[in-house]
């Protein structure tokens, strides 16, 4: 990986916090190294998070996906914090001279105390209106619950919400998967390079309810696909 490329990057932080103001959260990731992914991060007060925090579900699609590939970086996306703050997020993709990923420049806006001046100025003058904004903004924070970027801190909980993502669509709950159920469940984290993060095999086993064993031989037989 090119370290020296991401070390480049490290001033802009700094920078891009200082000059946009506490609102933005400016965060670089170093993906040569999932567990400990955060090199710097300024205005962290936003999501927690601090220096030599994973990698996000949102950062594991980018390089699962390979979303990198064809784009230079995806705007306007929506993200969330630990306590369940909705943010409006930014991300450069960092590549080297071959177009390889190798790190992540992220604004994440905190755009709360601006959607409370509007509420104010709406409920004098258009009630009715303000019920509908609040409304459609709950709606938008279950979305984000299934599928939006969770700002995470640990690894377990980067683990946990790509897990309960996997499984929104499943109808029966985790303690009566079948094998195959847990196969397919394994076969997709794999894809999304869980098990990257160190102490995955435990973490996945407990989130899944079976044994580290069974973990092993579930991707025994995607490696022997």
């Amino acid at each position: 990986m090119d370290t020296k490329k991401i070390e480049e990057y490290c001033i802009l932080v700094n920078f891009l916090a200082k000059t946009l103001g506490p609102n933005y959260e400016v965060v670089l990731y170093d993906i040569n190294d999932y567990s400990n992914s955060i090199v710097a991060i300024a205005n962290n007060h936003i999501s927690g998070r601090s220096i030599g925090a994973p990698l996000t579900n949102f950062s594991l699609s980018v390089i699962s996906d390979e979303i990198y590939k064809e784009n230079d970086y995806k705007i306007n996306y929506s993200s969330f914090s630990k306590g369940g703050k909705i943010l409006r997020s930014s991300t450069m993709f960092i590549k080297d001279e071959k177009g390889e990923l190798v790190g992540l420049l992220s604004i994440n806006f905190d755009d709360s105390d601006y959607i409370d001046v509007v509420n104010r100025v709406m409920s004098l003058c258009h009630p009715d209106e303000l019920l509908e904004h609040q409304k459609s903004y709950h709606s938008l924070y279950s979305i984000l619950k299934e599928g939006g970027e969770s700002l995470s801190s640990s690894i377990e909980e980067v683990i946990d919400i790509v897990i309960e993502q996997v499984l929104k669509d499943k109808k029966v709950p985790v303690n009566r998967l079948s094998q195959q159920e847990r196969l397919y469940i394994v076969k997709i984290l794999y894809k999304k390079g869980i098990f990257k993060f160190k102490s995955a095999i435990s973490i996945v086993a407990n989130k899944l309810q079976c044994s580290q064993p069974s973990v092993y031989r579930y991707l025994s037989k995607i490696h022997d696909k």
